[in-house]
């Protein structure tokens, strides 16, 4: 017989239910809960489900456009038109607290969840991407997390079936102990075919599909939002699910078969909190009631009690509510991929979640107050005392570099910048046959082409169309947030525009995902509402709305918080295969040109406050990062698409972490002909007219706006009559060629063998990890 703990003060706590919290649900219930109840509104009340301190900030983003067909907070993703009846839907989402626990399952099922959430709007997932944050590789148990979480990326992605693109990597000591894992699916689908996650239609059946419910992950929600602790991480290692990708995808065909039939009227995937945030959400996004029986619902361990049924986040279900009468076509096709399903209840109209067990009534919750009315918290917002030394720093005791040759290799090798390639070469990113432009350059591109639709009902992918190409990027460089919040945030939006510009898209929307520290401390609350606001005014900028995202607090350990890191992933349209543009340099003899200026000559710091120079070469983290004029910047995408759409532009590379000379390095060696087989072209460049009085500043500083560019020497004046009509700076630097980077200044010459260049950016990580 089962028996209960009684509800005290302690349990309340340990549920992560403040005292006023308890009174509030007492007073939704007009009782006190039971144990079941107690831990549904602990999942769903907690930051992960419900967001109840970031709401009110959320609020200041950018949501429209004439393009969004499903926006922010409507659904699992946005969904976003891309013409001929076309539409993507797209997310990242955050798995960071069951990573640190246990990567490899921790990171393999936010891939799985990610792509659950697509393949519920009625897209087929067609690529993934990944951001993410460690600490530094000196340390032992960092290269274990760092394994894992990518082990377990490709280990999911790989068998599920679809290419992971692009991501970022980074490494800086606030990651140690709480890595980040952020992932991100893309998926493509016909306006007609776009589902609800909607309990609709009084009396219809509610279907459980997929495996059976286990004991994994139970408040899995829960413990995302808390500190993470050694002593948490323990208690919670039962909160990191199992995924199986040969599962999902199966479950995946089934659902977009099903979906094809035109049978199903709601369908929601059993994420974060299970089995209850599926059932409350779904009747509270349609005003009605929904009633489930828990002793129908397929369970592979034996004596489940109900709290343990309804707060399971086992992994690759999925809720379907199916119009009555059709129930035949579901058992049919769930049996014709040899997968479990059960009909589990059915929606009513009294607005209640109503949970029985063997009709033994369990829970009786009314939907929309358990799923759209948590508590919403006003925190204090302080400015971190810090900034002020920040403010304080100056340049005057950092002596001008004597060793440039070294310090660009040192920079290279600095894992934070050096290639990704050991990550990457993990991953599948050419299954599908969509892959464009793979991991390497700027911005990832994948083709949409017939098959990677969902077919209609009457089997057919529908009417040709011309192949469409989406450019995709990831970014935020948390260093730069964390000494100026508002400044670093819209600098991670610019640069992700700028990526997708150099590959010759123009922005369409935007997903984030917000990962900060513990939103109690006034001193990280004012990071996070000056991230947002700082987002928020990008996304504007580039008309790239905020489609939806994840909120990912409590990322912090007893040594402190993460850097604020607000990660930006934005996807863009290239119109045309001809504008498809990579960065590495091209034909010997194309003339180098940067567009937007050589140095920000106002910036006291001249562009190295927060600097990867500051950084690797001084160990100093400190100064105001670079400013960045959000008009200036849309005004180089333009022109720079401008020039692209001209056909007057070999390669564009955005420049970033490491400056100018990183930036023209990478030029010259990041491209790949054959596996490990790198093709090395050269440059020869002349700054000796620039106004840079450092010579560090020159080659390292990492003033914004600004992008490099190959030309063809018979279309120069073309592209310099197009910038100057633009009023973009166009400024020639050098040409392509031979076998060395010579980079000539007021102050000496530097040149560096490209080998000598390639062998630590190629192999820093990939030696670091053997």
């Amino acid at each position: 017989m089962r028996i209960d703990p009684a509800i005290t003060p302690e349990l309340v706590q340990k549920h992560g239910l403040t005292p006023d919290e308890f009174e509030r649900i007492k007073a939704i219930l007009g009782r006190s809960p039971n144990y079941t109840e107690l831990g549904i509104f602990s999942v769903m009340w907690s930051e992960h489900c419900s967001y109840k301190n970031t709401r009110p900030l959320l609020k200041g983003f950018p949501t429209t456009s004439d393009k969004i067909l499903v926006g922010a907070g409507e659904e699992n993703a946005g969904i976003i038109d891309i013409g001929d009846g076309l539409a993507i839907a797209f997310k990242i989402e955050s798995h960071n607290h069951p990573s640190a626990v246990e990567p490899f399952q921790g990171a393999a099922t936010g891939v799985g969840g990610i792509i659950r959430d697509i393949f519920t709007m009625g897209a087929r997932p067609i690529c993934a991407l990944n951001s993410l944050r460690f600490g530094e590789l000196s340390s032992p148990e960092v290269r274990r997390l760092f394994s894992g979480v990518v082990s377990g990326i490709a280990h999911y992605g790989n068998c599920f079936g679809i290419p992971t693109l692009a991501g970022e990597v980074y490494f800086d000591k606030s990651y140690e102990g709480n890595p980040l894992v952020n992932v991100f699916c893309l998926g493509v689908l016909r306006h007609e075919q776009i589902a609800r996650g909607a309990a609709k239609g009084v009396g219809n059946p509610v279907f459980y599909v997929g495996p059976a419910t286990g004991r994994d992950g139970l408040a899995g929600a829960a413990f995302a939002s808390q500190d993470l602790t050694e002593e948490s991480a323990e208690q919670q290692r039962g909160a990191v699910q199992v995924g199986d990708p040969f599962m999902e995808k199966l479950v995946m065909e089934a659902c977009l078969e099903l979906l094809a039939t035109g049978c199903v009227a709601g369908i929601q995937d059993m994420g974060a909190a299970g089995l209850t945030c599926s059932t409350c959400e779904t009747a509270a996004r349609a005003g009605t009631g929904i009633e489930i029986d828990l002793s129908k619902v397929p369970q592979r361990a034996p004596n489940m009690t109900p709290y343990e049924i309804m707060l399971s986040e086992s992994q690759e279900r999925m809720l379907i509510i199916v119009k009555k009468g059709r129930e035949k076509e579901v058992q049919t096709i769930f049996d014709k991929w040899d997968l479990p399903w059960a009909e589990v209840g059915f929606v009513t109209d009294t607005g209640q979640m109503v949970v029985k067990n063997h009709g033994e009534l369990i829970v009786n919750i009314p939907a929309s107050k358990l799923a759209d009315e948590a508590p919403i918290y006003h925190r204090t917002s302080r400015e971190p005392a810090y900034l002020e030394n920040v403010r304080r720093f100056t340049l005057e005791k950092i002596s001008d570099t004597v060793t440039p040759e070294a310090d660009l290799k040192a920079l290279l090798a600095w894992h934070s910048i050096a290639s990704k390639n050991w990550v990457y070469r993990q991953y599948d990113h050419m299954v599908r046959n969509g892959s464009v432009v793979c991991p390497g350059s700027d911005s990832a591109v994948v083709r949409i082409k017939e098959d990677s639709l969902p077919l209609l009902p009457d089997g057919t992918f529908g009417p040709r169309f011309t192949e469409k190409l989406i450019a995709l990027a990831v970014d935020c460089n948390a260093t730069y947030v964390y000494l100026d919040p508002y400044e670093g945030a819209k600098i991670a939006v610019a640069e992700c525009a700028r990526n997708l510009a150099c590959s010759g898209a123009i922005p369409l929307g935007t997903t984030d995902n917000l990962n900060f520290g513990n939103p109690h401390n006034p001193e990280i609350f004012y990071q996070l509402k000056k991230s947002v606001e700082g987002l928020a005014e990008g996304c504007r900028a580039f008309n790239a709305p905020v489609t939806g995202g994840n909120v990912s607090l409590y990322n912090q350990n007893p040594n402190g918080p993460i850097d604020p890191t607000p990660t930006v992933a934005m996807v863009g349209l290239i119109e045309k295969w001809e504008y498809v543009t990579t960065q590495w340099f091209k034909n010997e003899g194309d003339v180098i040109v940067l567009l937007g200026e050589v140095i920000d000559s106002s910036d006291p710091l001249l562009g190295m406050g927060g600097s990867a120079y500051l950084q690797r070469i001084h160990g100093l983290k400190t100064g105001t990062p670079p400013r960045l004029n959000l008009d200036k910047e849309k005004q180089l995408h333009d022109g720079l698409r401008a020039l692209i759409y001209a056909g007057l532009v070999m390669s564009a590379h955005d420049c970033s972490d490491g400056g100018l000379g990183v930036t023209l390095a990478e030029c010259c060696i990041s491209q790949q002909i054959a596996r490990d087989t790198p093709r090395l072209i050269g440059a020869t460049i002349d700054l000796r007219n620039s106004p840079a009085t450092r010579l560090d500043a020159l080659l390292f500083g990492e003033s914004q706006s600004r992008v490099v560019i190959s030309v063809n020497p018979n279309k120069l004046a073309d592209a310099k009559s197009e910038a100057s009509q633009r009023g973009i700076s166009f400024n020639e630097i050098g040409t392509v060629g031979g076998d060395l980077l010579t980079i000539q200044s007021s102050h000496r010459t530097v040149t560096t063998k490209l080998a000598d260049l390639h062998d630590p950016w190629w192999n820093a990580i990939g030696r670091a990890m053997n």
